[in-house]
């Protein structure tokens, strides 16, 4: 089957399924609080301005190191680290929240049961929440073929997949221009999918980003959809095997609220939480989920 939306060519269809990835629940770990507890208890101001459309790399801020008047270079004192004997303590983990959503009869988009079979003309979107800025990549496989990335994409953000911690990112998203852009579209073609999401603190080496990823499909064609080397991907695998801690909340028929919108404001914590929230077991640089997606 191919479900496509058509700034991705995404191939999608659906049932949330780990199956690959090792989960791990202790009853005594509050998951769902350790990935909450992060978000500010207070709404985020509205702002007039136009929500940001870009998920490139923040730039480095440039400070001026020149001494002030009348002093040196070596009058100037290196700041001490605060904390210095200071330990991390219960260090953040990764975590990734997910929530699936269905276009229904009059045009709403509601929570879904993950584990229905889809069928021609379902229309879906996926509402991804970090706890952590870092990167998002997102890969497809059909019928355990060989995978493609399908975000970051050389059409949307400018090519950039950074993601700031617990503001809302859609795939694809309910603010695009035109209706036929805001769902991921099940066709008459039946067959197994799977959707990769790799959250990371830093860029996967080997898979180009922004400019270089622009660069690349503009000049090579045949170069996108982008396909992963062997051995990026034996990496991806390998993370997937990692065990993560689970918790999940069935909210299904529940309408999207404005606030889950990708407006670039951030959630707080009386605001609609993930249906599923996945978090690393420990302390890591990469976090690999799965979401599977039935369709017949």
């Amino acid at each position: 089957m191919r479900v496509t939306v058509v700034l991705f060519g995404l191939l999608c269809s659906t049932a949330l399924v780990i199956s690959a990835v090792p989960l791990v629940l202790d009853p005594q770990d509050d998951v769902r609080g350790a990935f909450l507890t992060s978000r500010p208890k207070e709404k985020t101001a509205n702002s007039s301005t136009a929500p940001k459309t870009t998920h490139r790399r923040p730039k480095p801020v440039v400070t001026d190191n020149k001494p002030p008047s009348g002093t040196t270079s070596s009058d100037q004192k290196t700041p001490k680290p605060e904390h210095k004997h200071s330990k991390a303590v219960n260090a953040q983990r990764l975590g990734l929240g997910l929530t699936l959503f269905m276009r229904d009869a009059t045009g709403l988009a509601v929570r879904t049961d993950p584990a229905r079979v889809f069928q021609k003309g379902d229309r879906v979107r996926v509402l991804l929440e970090t706890n952590s800025d870092g990167f998002l990549y997102i890969f497809n496989t059909t019928n355990d073929g060989p995978p493609v990335m399908v975000y970051p994409d050389a059409d949307l953000d400018e090519a950039g997949n950074y993601l700031q911690a617990h503001v809302p990112f859609e795939i694809p998203s309910s603010l695009a221009a035109e209706e036929r852009l805001r769902w991921l579209v099940f066709d008459e073609n039946a067959g197994n999918e799977r959707l990769f999401f790799v959250f990371t603190k830093e860029p996967l080496k080997g898979l180009p980003i922004e400019d270089e990823l622009i660069a690349l499909c503009r000049d090579s064609k045949s170069s996108c959809p982008v396909k992963p080397t062997a051995e990026v991907w034996a990496q991806i695998e390998k993370e997937l095997k990692q065990p993560l801690q689970s918790d999940t909340s069935a909210q299904n028929g529940r309408a999207q609220t404005p606030a889950e919108q990708p407006r670039g404001l951030g959630l707080a914590k009386d605001d609609p939480q993930p249906s599923l929230i996945m978090m690393a077991s420990s302390k890591t640089s990469t976090l690999v989920t799965t979401l599977d997606l039935i369709h017949k």
